[in-house]
Parts: structure tokens; sequence; C-alpha cells
């Protein structure tokens, strides 16, 4: 394959871009605009490994993963699972990160069109910011195949009962505005301000302690594991974390003296 064709056509790692802003935060960029942002396993792969250096880097605080101006992903690539080449890295499952998403949040920036494995990724992520322009759905039943990387189980999570079943049982794609109706995307943008509104949310996030944010994270995504009674008790392996860390010491004395605080992670 010439170089040509390389950046034409791009899998792997050269469709995976990443980006620092501001020291604590990472922009994932989706760039397989010939599948429009569809993943094969070396893609996959390649974006397990991104989520691994992010996990790994103690600078980094927040990740958004987003596509290009006009996909964010189009799902797993059809003409390469045809191959038998699926979208699965063995740590972390589909696409890299939807068995096993970070510890440390993640948003999704959507602009264009988050369909199948796309909006499964979405529901992977910490918030969604979506343009206002953007539709999601789970067209894999119309093509009798199943959304088997979390959409059948996290959308009833997420919104209610019969409109999940909807969504799932017809494959119909609905847009941005409604899924914002329905609590499913945390912001709305104009087109093309999908990122920069993640990045409002981001820094946000990098604003609050960093040990606090990862417990808190936790004890969310497990609280639907868990009874009430069991939440209690479990909690806690995530609070030690915090109480009677330097971080926590430091968020109340800068509260009482009325200043912004430095985080150390620690």
């Amino acid at each position: 394959m010439s170089t040509s064709d390389r950046v034409e056509q791009p899998s792997g790692a050269d469709a995976i871009l990443t980006e620092r802003r501001d020291d604590h935060i990472l922009i994932i960029r989706m760039h397989r605009p010939h599948r429009r942002n569809a993943f094969d396993g070396a893609t996959a792969h390649a974006l397990e490994a991104v989520i691994d250096d992010y996990e790994a880097d103690d600078q980094l605080r927040c990740a958004i993963i987003t596509g290009s101006d006009t996909v964010f992903s189009s799902g797993q690539d059809l003409i390469a699972a045809a191959a038998g080449d699926m979208a699965g890295a063995k740590r972390r499952g589909g696409f890299g990160i939807m068995g096993q998403p970070p510890r440390k949040p993640i948003i999704a920036a959507v602009e264009g069109h988050a369909l199948a494995g796309g909006l499964e990724l979405c529901l992977a992520c910490d918030l969604i910011v979506s343009s206002r322009t953007a539709s999601m759905g789970l067209p894999e039943a119309a093509r009798s195949l199943v959304a088997m990387g979390g959409g059948c189980f996290r959308l009833p999570q997420r919104i209610p009962y019969h409109l999940a079943m909807e969504l799932i049982l017809t494959g119909n794609a609905w847009p941005a505005t409604r899924f914002a109706e329905l609590g499913l995307v945390n912001k709305l943008t104009e087109p093309g301000q999908a990122l920069a509104g993640a990045l409002e949310l981001a820094h946000d996030i990098v604003r609050a302690g960093p040990l606090a944010v990862l417990a808190s994270k936790q004890i969310v995504r497990h609280s639907y594991e868990w009874t009430d009674d069991e939440a209690w008790t479990n909690q806690m392996e995530y609070v030690n974390t915090v109480i009677g860390s330097e971080d926590m010491h430091e968020g109340l004395r800068a509260f009482a003296e009325k200043r912004p605080a430095q985080w150390k992670g620690r």
C-alpha cells in the first residue's frame, strides 16, 4: 500500500489522533473518513492503547472523544466484519473501550451521526455533548444484527424503558434534540461547536479534585449493581482514597481562604 493510500484510508494508530489541551485534557479524534469513522480491529486496538495511556498519565484528568464535523462514528466497519475483522480488543472489549471504559472521566463530542456502535461508544462515556443537528440510533435489528456493544443494556439504564425498546426494536434514528429532552445528552450546541462545548465541561471537571472525581465516578458506575444497603458499605472502598488525602485538606483550606485549590492528586 502506498503512503497516499494510508493517508486516505487510515486504520489502527493512523485512525486515532490525540491532542493535549491545557495539560490536563486529552482530545481523542476518530479519523477514518473513508468508512465514516467505523471501527475495524486495528482501530479498536489503537483506541485501547490510547485509553491505557490516558489512564497511566497522572497529568491527564479528562478525555474527550470526537469524530469529524459530519460524522461521529457509524459503528462497526461492516466491510471488515464480512471478512471476519471485528472491532474488539482483548481487555477493553468493543472499540477498545466499551467493555472497560477508563476510570477517569471521558466525554463524547458528537457531530453528524452516532449510529450503532457509534451510539454505544457514547454510552461508554460519562457525558455527551452534541450538535443540535446530530442524530443517534441503534439500527442493528433492522439488519438482523444485535447491538452487542452495550446498547441493549446500557440504553435502558439511561432513558425510559419503552423509548429504549422503540429505538432498539425499530432501528430508527432520533435527533440529538430528542435525546437531550430525555436526559441522555448533557449539552446541545450549534453545528460545529460540540467539541467546544465538551471542552467547557472538561475544564469544569479538571477544576475539581482529581481524587474525588475518580472516586465519585466509580461509585456512580457501580451504583446500578448495588442495593441501597450494599451501597453504604461498598462506596467506602472509593471514598477512603479521598478521606485524609492532601487534596481533601487543600480543598477545605482553599474554601476557607476563598482561593482556587492547587491539586496534587494525592
